[in-house]
């Protein structure tokens, strides 16, 4: 399967550079551009000189997860030059497959306008869930990193219980952690109790903050608060996994002395292979779903 498809990986990470060569380490053509810096990446791959030369060649463009960071420009870290979305967009040909991470609504209009198909491979639900795997053990690498204690015993806070706090407090559960989950819903806090975790509506987290060791905060909205900081334990550990803007008041938190982590996409930095088998495999899926294989 797949062998008749020309990939192109444009741009990105180390979660990219390991997807070109697991594509690569299975047989099909794989064409790169935006790793001119020095970078890890399998010799089977194919480096071209332009984003354009590896568009226009292939059946297939993966962009990286955020695909872009200023709207303008692929995100490519590892490249000498900026690699415009505009080259990208009119080197695509009529039925070529367009996926990237965090896709903008002007992608998929350039989609429409041009021919391309464009697919959000991180919108998925199947990279979602897998992708809590290695951000759970890198936020726990950070707590084992951290504490001067031992993690089997502790007094843990998850805040959310959503793909990630339900993971989460299964991986807290196992080291014998003392595991509270904190949810808005019912349902949400029957499904912690079911893992043997103690339930704790969000709305009466104030009330309760002060009795826990470490804090994983997985909520993208402001819930850490300066009240609730001030009532932490003193000497405890506040870990913010939620994406931008987070879940925590950090200028209230350094001036309280509380100490925390706001630990961004983890699965890129703490097991770039593997996140880059998941893009792999999701995008594989799509094609196949997209009657490509």
């Amino acid at each position: 399967m797949f062998t008749d498809i020309t990939f192109a990986v444009v741009g990105g990470d180390l979660r990219q550079a390991h997807l070109a060569g697991l594509l690569a380490a299975d047989g099909l053509s794989v064409l790169t551009v935006g790793f001119e810096r020095e970078v890890p990446i399998s010799s089977d791959v194919l480096h071209v000189k332009s984003a354009a030369e590896a568009v226009s060649r292939a059946l297939c463009v993966i962009l990286p997860l955020p695909f872009s960071v200023d709207g303008a420009n692929v995100n490519a870290p590892f490249s000498r030059a900026p690699i415009p979305l505009r080259t990208i967009w009119d080197a695509a040909g009529n039925g070529t497959l367009v996926t990237g991470g965090m896709l903008r609504p002007d992608v998929f209009q350039a989609a429409e306008t041009r021919g391309f198909t464009a697919v959000d491979y991180y919108a998925r639900e199947e990279m979602a869930v897998r992708n809590t795997v290695p951000t759970v053990e890198g936020a726990l690498q950070i707590a084992f990193e951290e504490l001067p204690f031992t993690l089997h015993g502790a007094r843990c806070l998850v805040l959310g219980f959503g793909r990630v706090g339900r993971t989460l407090c299964r991986a807290l559960r196992g080291l014998g952690a003392d595991v509270t989950g904190c949810a808005r819903s019912y349902d949400d806090l029957a499904w912690v109790q079911t893992l043997d975790c103690a339930p704790l509506r969000l709305e009466k987290l104030a009330g309760s903050a002060g009795t826990f060791d470490v804090v994983f905060n997985t909520i993208p909205a402001l819930i850490l608060t300066d009240d609730i900081l001030a009532r932490l334990k003193k000497g405890s550990l506040v870990i913010d996994l939620a994406s931008k803007p987070g879940g925590v008041d950090f200028n209230a938190a350094k001036r309280l002395g509380v100490k925390t982590v706001w630990a961004l996409s983890l699965p890129g930095k703490v097991a770039p292979q593997t996140a880059g088998q998941i893009i792999k495999d999701t995008v594989l899926h799509i094609l196949e779903e997209e009657g490509l294989s």
